[in-house]
């Protein structure tokens, strides 16, 4: 006898919101002001890596969050506006291949967050990331881009905010893809590489393996 699988049932956007506040609401009920952390762009051979700090007031949220791998391109462009309209606070840093290979990319990711975060006060969100020093309370989260409205507001505005970057660096550098790739290891990426070598925009660092002459 065969059974029908059960129908998944698609999350409505107040169900996710309540799902993704579930970490802030206790927060929030202290009276305290949250603000999200979150990096892209720890990976690619190319481009700077990027952090954003978000923080949105309970009555102002959006719709839609999640974590921005999650999301279409075209569904985090929609949000990235409403997200900066709606902020008190929503700051990005940008960190460029340069100081990549100078202090490693776990020391820059943690520098560009600290930057970005600067001029809040009150609790960070942060996801997974430790050893950050930032004027207020932390809460590191593993998998809080997933798990946290806040933080998956940050993914949002960081993950547009680098691949805006990139697409402009596409035009100045169009050997390589960049629009296409954001920077990434793509097949296409490296065969470039390998062909023409690195342009500025080239973390050292990380091509050691595909460029003859790449620093160590």
């Amino acid at each position: 006898m065969q059974t029908e699988k059960p129908k998944r049932t698609r999350e409505k956007p107040e169900e996710k919101l309540l799902r993704l506040t579930q970490i802030e609401v206790p927060l929030w009920e202290r009276g305290l002001s949250i603000a999200g952390i979150d990096e892209v762009g720890r990976g690619p051979l190319a481009g700077p890596v990027v952090t954003a700090c978000v923080s949105i007031p309970r009555d102002r949220l959006v719709l839609g969050v999640d974590d921005s791998k999650k999301l279409s391109e075209k569904k985090r462009e929609s949000l990235y506006q409403p997200l900066l309209d709606a902020a008190d606070y929503a700051e990005t840093c940008f960190l460029p291949p340069q100081v990549i290979d100078e202090i490693n990319i776990l020391n820059a990711t943690r520098r560009a967050m600290e930057t970005c975060a600067a001029g809040f006060r009150g609790v960070f969100l942060v996801d997974a990331l430790e050893g950050l020093k930032l004027p207020g309370e932390i809460h590191p989260i593993i998998h809080g881009d997933a798990l946290s409205y806040m933080i998956g507001a940050a993914s949002i505005v960081a993950k547009v905010a680098r691949d805006r970057y990139m697409i402009e660096l596409d035009a100045k550098y169009p050997t390589y893809g960049f629009a296409r790739n954001k920077g990434y290891g793509t097949a296409e990426h490296i065969a470039a590489l390998k062909k023409y070598g690195p342009c500025p925009e080239h973390r050292m660092t990380f091509i050691k393996k595909f460029v003859e002459g790449a620093h160590e």
